[in-house]
C-alpha cells in the first residue's frame, strides 16, 4: 500500500504556516478597525469590525489547531478510534474547505481591488489578507483531494489515516500499541 505521509504532513504544515500569517492579518485588522482614530476617515471614526474577518480569524484558529493534530496523528502513527479515521479526517477538510471557501469569497467581495489605495497600509493588508484566505482554501483543497484519492485507492475510509496498519506498531483492530523498551 503506497504512503503519501510526507507529502501531506508538508501540506499540513504548510496550512498551519499560512493560518498563522492569516490570524496576524485578522488580528491586525481588527485592532485597527475596533480602536478606530477618532478623526480617521473609515467609517467617520466610530469603530466597527467586519463580521467576514472575524470568521477568517476562528477559521485560522481552527486550522491551527486541525493541523497540529493532523501531523501529530500522522507522524507519531496514533490511533483514536473513530477520530483519527480518514472519513473523520475527510469530514474535517471540507468543513475547513467549506469555511475558507466563504471567508475567501466574501472578503474577495468586499476588497478585491483595492490598488487604487496601495498606498495606505490597511489596503496592503486587506489584499493581503485575501490572497491567505485563498491560499489556506487552496491547501485545504489539495489535503482533501488527495486524502480521498488514497482513501479511495486503498479501500481505507475507515482505517487510520496515517496510513500503517501493522497491528504490533499502532493502536488498530483491538490491539493496544507495544513498544519495546529493552524487552518490555
Amino acid at each position: 500500500m503506497a504512503s503519501t505521509n510526507g507529502v501531506r504532513v508538508g501540506l499540513y504544515v504548510l496550512l498551519w504556516l499560512f493560518s498563522v500569517v492569516l490570524l496576524g492579518l485578522c488580528a491586525t485588522r481588527l485592532h485597527y478597525t475596533i480602536f478606530l482614530p477618532p478623526f480617521d476617515p473609515l467609517n467617520n471614526g466610530q469603530p466597527f469590525f467586519d463580521p467576514i474577518v472575524v470568521e477568517l480569524a476562528v477559521t485560522s484558529i481552527l486550522a491551527l489547531f486541525w493541523s497540529m493534530y493532523t501531523i501529530h496523528i500522522i507522524h507519531r502513527s496514533y490511533d483514536y478510534g473513530r477520530f483519527s479515521s480518514f472519513f473523520f479526517e475527510l469530514l474535517g477538510l471540507f468543513v475547513f474547505f467549506v469555511l475558507f471557501l466563504v471567508g475567501a469569497a466574501i472578503a474577495s467581495t468586499f476588497w478585491g481591488d483595492l490598488f487604487w489605495c496601495h498606498s495606505f497600509w490597511q489596503c496592503r493588508v486587506l489584499t493581503v489578507l485575501v490572497a491567505f484566505a485563498w491560499m489556506c482554501w487552496v491547501l485545504t483543497f489539495f489535503l482533501f483531494f488527495a486524502s480521498l484519492a488514497f482513501a479511495i485507492a486503498n479501500s481505507a475510509f475507515f482505517r487510520p489515516f496515517h496510513a500503517q496498519y501493522n497491528p504490533h506498531s499502532s493502536y488498530y483492530a483491538g490491539e493496544r500499541k507495544r513498544r519495546w523498551f529493552g524487552g518490555w
